[in-house]
C-alpha cells in the first residue's frame, strides 16, 4: 500500500494470528520475557524463566485443559495475587502464551523440546556445580504447578511413579514431606552424571507422564533412549 493510500491497513486474519502464536520464541524474546517477569512490581512474586517453563509443563500435563485465566495469574504471582492497577501485561502474556503453545505442540506430538535451564556460576567458596543444581529451578516450577493443579496426581496409577520419582529425586530429602510413595524409587535412582543427562530426564519424564494423562491413539514417535 502506498504511503498516501487512504484505505485502513488490513486486519490480520485468523491463520496469521495462529502462525504468530505457534512461532517458537527466539533467544532474544526469551530473555526479554525474563526481563518483563523481573520488573513486575511488589508485592508480586513472579516465576523466573526456568520455573515458568516447568510450571507450564505441569499445566499442560493435566488430564483436562486448564483455562488460561486460571494458570496465567500464577505466572504473574505464584500465589495468584491480583496485578496492581496500571501494570501492563500484554507483551509478557503474549510471550508466555507462545511458549505455552510451543510446549503444548511438543507434548501433543511427543517431540523433543529444549527445557529452559541455565548455567550457574560456581560457588564463591569453591565446589562444583551439580546437575541437580541446574535443573532444580525447572523442577521446582513443575512441582508448584502440580500443587496448584493436582488433577494429574489425583489420576494416580503406577505409570506416574517412575517419572515423578526421577524428577523429585533432585530435591533434598527434607523437602519431600508428601512423597512417601515415591521414596523407595527415589532411593534407588542414581543421580545423573551430567547436565545433559539431567535435561534429557526432564523431557523423557514429561513425555512418559503425557502418555498417562494425554494418551495418544496413534503409536508414539521414537524418543531419545532412557539413560541407564
Amino acid at each position: 500500500m502506498a504511503p498516501d493510500d487512504p484505505r485502513p491497513p488490513a486486519r490480520p486474519n485468523a491463520p496469521a494470528i495462529a502462525t504468530a502464536l505457534e512461532r517458537p520464541l527466539s533467544d532474544h524474546e526469551r530473555d526479554w520475557l525474563g526481563t518483563l517477569l523481573e520488573t513486575l512490581p511488589p508485592p508480586l512474586e513472579p516465576l523466573d524463566l526456568a520455573a515458568l517453563d516447568g510450571f507450564l509443563v505441569a499445566v499442560l500435563l493435566q488430564p483436562e485443559p486448564v483455562p488460561r485465566a486460571r494458570w496465567l495469574r500464577h505466572v504473574h504471582d505464584l500465589d495468584g495475587r491480583p496485578v496492581p492497577a496500571g501494570v501492563t501485561l500484554a507483551a509478557l502474556d503474549a510471550l508466555v502464551e507462545r511458549r505455552h503453545a510451543e510446549l503444548d505442540r511438543a507434548i501433543r506430538e511427543r517431540q523433543w523440546f529444549d527445557p529452559w535451564v541455565f548455567d550457574l556460576e560456581a560457588p564463591a567458596g569453591g565446589g562444583a556445580i551439580q546437575p541437580s543444581d541446574v535443573v532444580l529451578p525447572w523442577i521446582a516450577g513443575f512441582a508448584a504447578g502440580l500443587e496448584l493443579f493436582p488433577a494429574l496426581l489425583q489420576q494416580g496409577g503406577p505409570e506416574l511413579l517412575e517419572p515423578l520419582a526421577v524428577l523429585y529425586a533432585h530435591f533434598d530429602a527434607e523437602d519431600l514431606d508428601d512423597a512417601d510413595d515415591l521414596q523407595p524409587l527415589i532411593d534407588a535412582i542414581e543421580p545423573p552424571e551430567s547436565v545433559a543427562e539431567a535435561v534429557e530426564d526432564l523431557v523423557r519424564c514429561t513425555l512418559l507422564l503425557a502418555d498417562v494423562s494425554r494418551p495418544r491413539s496413534a503409536p508414539p514417535r521414537a524418543r531419545r533412549p532412557r539413560r541407564g
